[in-house]
C-alpha cells in the first residue's frame, strides 16, 4: 500500500492515549514522524482520568514498532513555553512540520445546567479547549511557514461544536470557539498552502466517556441523556479508529482542495430532526 504521508512529520496534542494515540499509530502507518505531546496530569474539576507519562511512552514505543521516529514530552497545553520547547525540538529533530492534529481536549460532567458549571470547572474547559488550541497553532504554524512545504491543520471539535447541549456549556463554547479559530487561521493561512480544518465526532469510545462517573451522571440527568442520544445510524458511539481515517485524509493530498471545512463524523447526530 503507498504511505500517503511518506516523508512527512506530524504534530499530534493528546497523544498519550485515546483519540490522540489512534491519530499517530494511522498517521505513522502512512508514513509519518511524529512530534507528540500530553499533559499526562490531573484535572480537578475533571470526573476520569487522565493519561500518564507510562501512556505516552506507550504511544512512542507503538510508532516505533511501525518504523516511525518521535520526539515525546510531556507538556499542558496551555503552557505555551514548554509547548513550543518540544514542538521545537521535534521540528529541529526532523527539519519540517506537515500535518497539526490538535487534539488535546478535555470534557466536564455532573450538573443538571449549564447555570450550575462552577469558575474552576469553566476556566478549565475554556482554556485547555480554546487557548489550548490556540498555542498549538501559534507555535506551529511558522515552523511549518519555515519550512515552506504547505501543510495540513486538523482540529478536534465535537457534535457540540455544532449544537448546543445541555449542562455543557463550557464544553460547546469551547468547540464552538475552534471553529473560529480554524475558519480564521484557514484564511490568513491558505496562500501558502496551509489547509485548515475541523472535525466533529459523535461520542467516541474513550476514556472521556467510558467511565462509571459517566455512566452514574447519564442516569442521574435522564433529560440530558435523551439529549445527547440519537445518532441516525443504529450505532451508540463510534471509536478513535473512525475519527484517525478522517485526519489521515484530511492530512494527505487526497484532500488537497479541502479548507475552511467542519466535518462531521458523527454517525447523522447533527442531521438528527
Amino acid at each position: 500500500m503507498t504511505q500517503s504521508l511518506a516523508g512527512k512529520v506530524a504534530l499530534v496534542t493528546g497523544a498519550a492515549r485515546g483519540q490522540g494515540r489512534s491519530h499517530a499509530l494511522r498517521l505513522a502507518q502512512e508514513g509519518a514522524d511524529l512530534i507528540l505531546v500530553d499533559r499526562c496530569a490531573p484535572y480537578s474539576t475533571i470526573g476520569y482520568s487522565m493519561p500518564t507519562p507510562e501512556d505516552l511512552n506507550i504511544t512512542v514505543k507503538e510508532v516505533e514498532s511501525l518504523g516511525r521516529r518521535a520526539v515525546a514530552g510531556v507538556s499542558d497545553v496551555r503552557d505555551l513555553q514548554a509547548l513550543g520547547d518540544i514542538v521545537q525540538s521535534g521540528f529541529d529533530e526532523f527539519g519540517r512540520l506537515d500535518v497539526v492534529a490538535a487534539n488535546a481536549g478535555i470534557f466536564a460532567f455532573g450538573v443538571a445546567s449549564s447555570a450550575e458549571i462552577g469558575e474552576e470547572r469553566w476556566n478549565d474547559v475554556l482554556s485547555t479547549n480554546v487557548t489550548g488550541v490556540f498555542n498549538t497553532l501559534k507555535v506551529a504554524v511558522p515552523l511549518m511557514r519555515q519550512a515552506g512545504n504547505g501543510g495540513s491543520i486538523i482540529i478536534t471539535s465535537s457534535t457540540a461544536g455544532m449544537r448546543g447541549l445541555l449542562a455543557m456549556a463550557d464544553y460547546s463554547a469551547s468547540k464552538h470557539a475552534v471553529v473560529g479559530i480554524m475558519r480564521t487561521f484557514a484564511n490568513e493561512l491558505a496562500p501558502e498552502n496551509i489547509r485548515v480544518n475541523t472535525i466533529h465526532p459523535t461520542g467516541v469510545s474513550t476514556e472521556m466517556i467510558d467511565n462509571a462517573a459517566f455512566g452514574q451522571w447519564m442516569a442521574a440527568t435522564p433529560q440530558i441523556s435523551v439529549n445527547l442520544a440519537g445518532n441516525l445510524l443504529p450505532v451508540d458511539k463510534i471509536e478513535p479508529g473512525d475519527l484517525s481515517e478522517a485526519v489521515v485524509w484530511l492530512a494527505s493530498d487526497a484532500a488537497r482542495f479541502v479548507t475552511g471545512a467542519a466535518l462531521p463524523i458523527d454517525a447523522g447526530f447533527t442531521a438528527r430532526a
